[in-house]
């Protein structure tokens, strides 16, 4: 019997020993282990694999992220759609998700009126409210931004913690314009990440440039021109931008040349995080269109699919590894606990708690019958930002004693601590 062995060489023992500290931090700070310890997420067998439940604080995080991408894409110019999770099989004939993807999506279900599938995509939806109203070339380009529900069909085998799952909502746009607006779509995009990820704190990620092969035609659609005009300006944008990527050559999409935005997780694996893929297949399949500054019908819709934030789940699997669970206090499901010293402090510090809570400060009260020192330790386990103790003293001098998460004891007074969180949430300062 023949047993393959895969190993790992070193030349020096300190790059063992440094590979090996490597993987010993990865475990400790690995979003599966994290997220149980935190409660950010869980998966039930009577669920299913692969698709994570969000348990109350993760749900905290990711209403948080999406509020915070709502906001970018209003001031971007972006309108919010919603559609539903599943949709009639012609819709995915049209869109060629069938026969071509069928594979990764969940099997048809047979209702009295039809077949339905789950949606792998949101994009089939988006081009229908696209063409829900004549559209002049005034009006480009739309921009339809959702937080869409999609499901996909994977094996179990592949299925990791957050990673990679079977229902993930993702932050998925659609931009359609004309192909003189190209150019400026992508800038913006590209713009609106390094933005993103300048908030999250995220250094360490690069762009993916990913071009066609106009000799291979039965892998991609067969616009020579389109290939060669959009190639150069993705290629363009990402230069004069400064932006640190690399092109490769045959990995585009069939419809269209992509750029992914790739980054290391904590075992220095390079994963990517989120795409922007062009597209000028869905103009025909979908009949595409607006009205020309001559009045005629003009077909020549460029579709622009983005995801800047990936999906939830992946995000979160990120940010939890990259924080080590400690979220920025904007991020964090509590911002403050209010420990009590003894029984006669807890009417004071519910007072205090809903206080802050007007104030949409995040706060929760620990009145257990432990010591203080049992109540810091439990809530620093699970990284709170603020832990403020209420006692004799405090409730007589009307101060507050804040222990930060490095350990810190300040004395504050309430209007201050207060004014201070709320700054820190506001300007989501990492």
């Amino acid at each position: 019997m023949l047993t393959r062995i895969y190993g790992t060489a070193f030349t020096t023992k300190k790059e063992l020993d440094d590979y090996l500290k490597m993987l010993d931090d990865a475990e400790k700070n690995n979003h599966r282990v994290l997220g149980e310890q935190l409660e950010i997420f869980a998966h039930f067998d009577l669920v299913g694999k692969g698709l994570p439940v969000w348990l109350p604080n993760g749900e905290t995080i990711i209403r948080e992220i999406e509020k915070f991408a709502t906001d970018t894409e209003n001031n971007h110019g972006y309108l919010r759609v919603a559609t539903p999770h599943i949709a009639k099989k012609e819709l995915f004939v049209k869109s060629g998700h069938l026969p071509y993807y069928e594979e990764s999506m969940f099997p048809k279900m047979k209702l009295d009126d039809g077949e339905y599938y789950l949606k792998s995509m949101n994009c089939p939806l988006h081009h229908l409210i696209y063409l829900h109203k004549l559209k002049s070339y005034r009006d480009l380009p739309v921009r339809l931004a959702e937080y869409g529900m999609v499901y996909r069909k994977e094996l179990s085998g592949t299925l990791t913690g957050l990673q990679r799952v079977r229902g993930m909502r993702m932050n998925d746009a659609h931009i359609y314009c004309r192909k003189d607006q190209i150019e400026e779509e992508i800038r913006k995009l590209i713009v609106m990440i390094n933005e993103y990820y300048k908030v999250f704190g995220l250094k360490d990620f690069w762009f993916r440039l990913s071009l066609g092969d106009l000799s291979n035609k039965n892998k991609y659609i067969n616009e020579p021109e389109n290939w060669k005009h959009t190639e150069e300006i993705l290629r363009e944008v990402l230069s004069k931008l400064k932006v640190k990527f690399k092109e490769v050559k045959n990995e585009a999409a069939f419809y269209g040349p992509k750029i992914d935005i790739e980054y290391r997780n904590v075992y220095g694996k390079e994963d990517t995080l989120s795409t922007i893929q062009l597209d000028f297949a869905a103009k025909k399949r979908f009949n595409l269109f607006y009205f020309d500054a001559d009045g005629r019908k003009n077909n020549d819709v460029f579709v622009i699919h983005r995801a800047p934030l990936s999906t939830h789940e992946r995000l979160v699997a990120l940010l939890i590894e990259h924080y080590r669970g400690k979220f920025p206090v904007w991020l964090s499901p509590v911002h403050v606990i209010i420990m009590t010293i003894a029984d006669r402090h807890v009417d004071h510090a519910k007072k205090f708690v809903e206080e802050m809570k007007s104030e949409c400060v995040r706060a929760e009260i620990d009145d257990r019958t432990e010591s203080i020192g049992k109540k810091v330790r439990d809530s620093q386990a699970m990284h709170i930002p603020y832990l403020i103790t209420i006692g004799d003293k405090e409730i007589k001098e009307n101060n507050l004693s804040v222990r930060t998460r490095d350990n810190k004891v300040i004395t504050m007074r309430k209007d201050e601590f207060i004014k201070r969180i709320k700054e820190e949430i506001k300007n989501r300062t990492n």
